[in-house]
């Protein structure tokens, strides 16, 4: 499966990827009227303004025989200064088609971003992932993340959702 970085012209099809996981991966979690009201349109705008991005985090995109986009990760530098500058890194989407979903692409993608941030120094990664997404924590446990112990509760469509943090030493 090819694995590339993204191009400002995959907006749309990022867009319709994150889309189309979030109805499929967050149905029990998200209200209906939330995931339904996500708008494709509007998520490659900002797909596109992130791709466009000066200062963006790297996106890698996992591609099928066709070369149509079936999904993507997205990684940068930790957002703040919890943890030494330069140190650890935040994975900060990890989404595919719900057809791909058990097919491999989301490991080679995880490969190939973890890669991809030992290339540029980093040592450790974290990413923040609902509690009650099950299948997603049984798919990062299996890789060797862990929850560190830290988690929030935001508010994503109207529910408040607890979020665990996950973190994983890079050279392990």
């Amino acid at each position: 499966m090819p694995i590339r970085e993204a191009l400002p012209e995959d907006a749309a099809a990022l867009a319709a990827v994150h889309v189309l996981s979030w109805r499929a991966a967050y149905r029990d979690l998200v209200p209906a009227a939330y995931l339904d009201a996500l708008d494709v349109e509007e998520r490659a705008a900002v797909w596109h303004a992130r791709l466009t991005a000066p200062d963006r985090a790297a996106v890698l995109v996992a591609t099928d025989d066709d070369g149509r986009v079936v999904a993507f990760s997205c990684f940068r530098a930790w957002p703040d200064e919890e943890f030494a500058a330069g140190s650890t890194a935040e994975l900060a989407a990890l989404y595919a088609l719900p057809e791909a979903w058990g097919t491999g692409v989301g490991r080679a993608l995880l490969s190939a971003s973890t890669e991809a941030l030992v290339a540029d120094g980093f040592r450790a990664a974290a990413l923040w992932v609902f509690a009650g997404n099950a299948r997603g924590r049984r798919f990062y446990e299996s890789a060797g993340w862990r929850p560190d112990g830290t988690s929030v509760r935001e508010e994503t469509g109207g529910r408040v959702l607890e979020e665990l943090r996950y973190r994983r030493d890079l050279f392990a």
